[in-house]
């Protein structure tokens, strides 16, 4: 931005995120859980949409942690030449050492491995896929972007709780609700202050729709007709006092 400024360039910025995924507590389990996954695992957790931070109501907390360590466990790690792999290496030795680093800080402040925890029998950057539970915003796992294979579970009581969880932080890529509360998915998705929000999906990124953040998670859209918009200038042309002269030279 500061380069582009110089010459005063328009710019667009896709950049990184912290996307909060909240499960209410009359969501359906199912479909949270298979959202969810979806959500934090694709691509080994290495994308700027991928959930990173699962929030769940107090009273589903337990029946969503135990089910979701339950479908987590179902991933196959490897190599990406084999059908049944969904969970591929981390992107260089640097990726796993913060993923290790923020594991470490989060099990200092209290958060519990639900699952996974350590690199993968395989060796080089593949790294398990990992739960945590007992997480908070104070840690850093939860405040900043993990790019790996790591899903923290925070609990909230209220609505109004898990909105200023889920708003609690500088980025504002994409976040995700799970409810089957039509009254409760507007209001909520109006409260988040993210570019993107899937309700009761977990992959919700598409060509067709306008893709891109607010805060410090980018600058303008791709994909969509307002992507044509970053590439494109207004003009206004006012025509007057031509006379009865309308001919075409």
């Amino acid at each position: 931005m500061a380069g582009a400024a110089q010459t005063v360039k328009k710019v667009s910025l896709e950049l990184g995120g912290n996307a909060p995924c909240i499960v209410f507590d009359d969501a359906d389990i199912d479909v949270a859980i298979k959202g969810s996954l979806a959500a934090k695992f694709r691509n080994s957790g290495q994308t700027c949409v991928c959930a990173n931070r699962i929030i769940v109501q107090e009273g589903i907390y337990e029946k969503f942690a135990n089910a979701f360590v339950t479908a987590v466990k179902k991933l196959e790690v490897g190599y990406g030449f084999t059908e049944s792999v969904s969970q591929g290496p981390l992107i260089n030795d640097a990726a796993v050492q913060k993923v290790e680093s923020f594991l470490q800080d989060a099990t200092s402040k209290g958060a519990k491995v639900l699952l996974g925890g350590k690199r993968h029998s395989l060796g080089m950057t593949f790294y398990e896929p990992t739960v945590l539970g007992e997480v908070n915003n104070e840690m850093l796992i939860a405040s900043q972007e993990v790019f790996g294979p790591v899903a923290p579970l925070l609990r909230f009581k209220t609505e109004e709780e898990a909105i200023h969880i889920a708003n609690d932080t500088n980025a504002g890529r994409a976040a995700y609700v799970f409810t089957t509360n039509v009254q409760r998915s507007w209001r909520v998705s109006e409260a988040l202050e993210y570019g993107i929000v899937g309700v009761n999906e977990g992959i919700i990124s598409t060509e067709v729709a306008p893709f891109g953040g607010v805060k410090q998670s980018g600058l303008g859209r791709e994909g969509s007709k307002y992507g044509m918009d970053e590439y494109l200038e207004v003009k206004y042309v006012c025509m007057g006092n031509m006379g009865g002269n309308t001919r075409a030279e």
